[in-house]
């Protein structure tokens, strides 16, 4: 027996090496504020009661989670079946099923919700773990737990209490305190965030049982997710894109916010690099067609997102909830399944006056950092309006592609240019794919959709983008007359090209300006570049250097200005693997220039909506005019 305590001691001391309590001076903590704890203290619950009773808004959100609750009350709990190595959409499932059950009780104090939430938590808890091989899976499950034993706490029996308890220390807390499942505490990404926010709320649940382990482990978050806290300077720009924004940040708001609640203080995180900044991030990133910038390893669509309420409180701007109070408006039956963080939304958002929430003033946003993005339109109000995004950034970020210098298109509310986004984890990882290597030869660059073969980019000598390069946004105009940004991509083509710069611009407001400069190596061989660009539309190839795009009954002319006598064609989207997603209704249009070594060149194209007067189209400056 001494012989275990001294070697899990050995462990505490290796995985908490210098635990920050004499700096949060957390060793004063000796007790917590009684339960509930996490999020809503005991009582608050008259403020969410007051908002729903005077605000439609709030009042439509709060009944559809109690819908939603009455459609769960039927079905059987969870079980503990993995999809390959994963078992997160158990874990997922349970923290929405818990959350919506335990606000629901708080709200009503109707017996069924609290009965049926309990019969949720004793049906995980008997798991035989939560799985910690994949360790996201565990902090998502610990935090459906620890908000279900917080608050149902006053209501549940000594035993179920003691059961969960037990779950909450041996399936979550004890885990993460293994160095085989911990390497997360050193990670900068989305994992480090999800991870140390579940493991903090089983800490803030189980305090009085465990004060000392408690305050490790919520000493140890503090410290460690100030690494993904500066991923976001400086101006907030998520190096993830705007999928993993929604987890990687939820849960960091997620952990903050019950921080604060609890000791009321925020330990100096929320100050922290451009933190606060990133609500501006997010709510640039979606376009008039309610699509968002999609790079890296993120689906399309946007959604609501609980977690910029807690942000634009906090920045005191009600402008950067424009496109929340949108998708608040037209929340759906599909998303009140989905989103399991809803009624975070209701605790964050009930001290905003949503009649008070204008447009906001500037249209373009640019974001530097390890992914840099800009992100411009010609108005926040047009359904119609033209929307650009461009990136630059790294494939070597977590969750990243080949893809900098890659952009999407917006106008007369259709996305002509886009991205393919993520593939489906679980069947590239079933088929043998080592999807999480990002070195130069990995096997992530061999799947179609990852490769810059088919983003919105350029391709060199039929070479991949090189892994340690990383483009930077060198500088933009905010000109309502001519709204761009300038790129230098030469480091992701080094070896292949001397120097490539790309601009990417609306013009006048009404045309999208793309133009290339490009100088290539002194290396006495012909270099061939392809310039590619990725769309849904119907193509049609026109006369030399025009493509006719259509859909929806919308009409887009893709044009190229230079070189001359260059001429588009159009390449397959299937993937060669019978594995990999068909791609299909897509096409890749694009075209190929030799170019001799070491000389410079210009490619422009031109991407024209239907209703502009092509006469009235401008020369296009050099990028040193921009």
């Amino acid at each position: 027996m001494m012989r275990r305590l001294a070697a899990f001691l050995l462990l505490c001391s290796w995985v908490f090496p210098v635990f920050p309590a004499a700096k949060t001076g957390l060793e004063k903590w000796t007790r917590l504020p009684e339960h509930p704890r996490l999020l809503l203290l005991r009582g608050e619950e008259e403020a969410v009661h007051r908002a729903v009773t005077s605000n439609a808004s709030w009042a439509g959100l709060h009944r559809a989670i109690l819908s939603e609750c009455d459609r769960i009350l039927p079905l059987p709990p969870v079980k503990r079946i993995q999809t390959g190595r994963r078992l997160l959409d158990k874990s997922r499932e349970c923290l929405r099923r818990v959350f919506y059950l335990s606000y629901a009780w708080r709200m009503t104090r109707e017996a069924r919700y609290l009965e049926r939430a309990e019969k949720e938590l004793l049906a995980v808890s008997a798991f035989s773990d939560w799985n910690p091989s994949h360790f996201l899976d565990v902090a998502e499950m610990t935090m459906a737990v620890s908000i279900g034993y917080d608050w149902l706490y006053g209501e549940l029996s000594e035993p179920s209490r003691r059961i969960l308890r037990e779950a909450i220390l041996r399936k979550g807390i004890e885990p993460s305190l293994d160095a085989r499942h911990n390497g997360w505490l050193q990670a900068s990404h989305n994992w480090n965030q999800v991870c140390n926010a579940g493991m903090t709320y089983g800490a803030l649940a189980i305090f009085e049982e465990r004060p000392e382990l408690a305050r490790q482990i919520i000493g140890r978050a503090i410290d460690s997710i100030a690494l993904p806290a500066k991923d976001y300077f400086p101006d907030g720009a998520y190096p993830e894109g705007y999928g993993y924004w929604g987890y990687g940040t939820s849960f960091h708001v997620l952990f903050l916010s019950a921080v604060e609640k609890v000791f009321r203080q925020d330990f100096g995180l929320v100050r922290s690099s451009g933190f606060l900044k990133t609500a501006g991030y997010l709510e640039n990133m979606t376009g008039p067609t309610g699509d968002c910038f999609n790079y890296s390893d993120s689906g399309s669509g946007s959604g609501l997102q609980p977690a910029m309420f807690w942000l634009a409180a906090r920045s005191k701007d009600p402008s950067l909830l424009w496109v929340e109070k949108q998708h608040l408006a037209a929340l759906d039956a599909e998303e009140r399944r989905s989103n399991r963080l809803l009624p975070a939304l209701l605790l964050w958002g009930v001290g905003m006056d949503l009649g008070k929430i204008r447009e906001p003033g500037s249209r373009l946003w640019l974001g530097h950092g390890k992914n840099p993005v800009a992100l411009m339109r010609t108005s926040w109000r047009d359904p119609g309006a033209i929307f650009v995004g461009v990136k630059g950034g790294s494939p070597s970020i977590n969750h990243g592609h080949m893809d900098a210098g890659s952009f999407v298109m917006e106008s007369g509310g259709v996305r002509w240019a886009m991205d393919f986004g993520a593939e489906n984890y679980n069947t590239m990882e079933t088929n043998g794919v080592n999807l999480w290597d990002r070195g130069q030869n990995s096997d992530r660059w061999q799947v179609f959709r990852y490769s810059n073969r088919v983003h919105n980019t350029l391709t060199v000598d039929d070479a991949l983008q090189k892994v340690e390069g990383s483009a930077a946004i060198t500088r933009v105009s905010r000109r309502s007359s001519f709204l761009n940004a300038v790129l230098d991509l030469s480091s992701v083509y080094r070896g292949l090209l001397a120097s490539a710069q790309r601009g990417i611009g609306i013009a006048d407001s009404r045309y999208v300006v793309v133009r290339d400069e490009v100088e290539t190596a002194a290396a006495g061989k012909d270099t061939v570049v392809r310039w590619t660009m990725l769309t849904s539309a119907e193509v049609n190839l026109g006369g030399p250097g025009i493509a006719e795009l259509s859909r929806e009954g919308r009409r887009l002319r893709v044009e190229i200005v230079e070189p001359s006598g260059a001429a588009f064609r159009t390449w397959p989207t299937a993937p060669s693997r019978p594995f990999e997603n068909p791609n299909r209704g897509t096409t890749l249009l694009g075209f190929e220039v030799r170019l001799p070594s070491a000389t410079r060149s210009v490619l422009t194209v031109l991407l024209v909506p239907s209703e502009v007067d092509r006469g009235s189209v401008r020369k296009v400056p050099p990028l040193r005019q921009w």
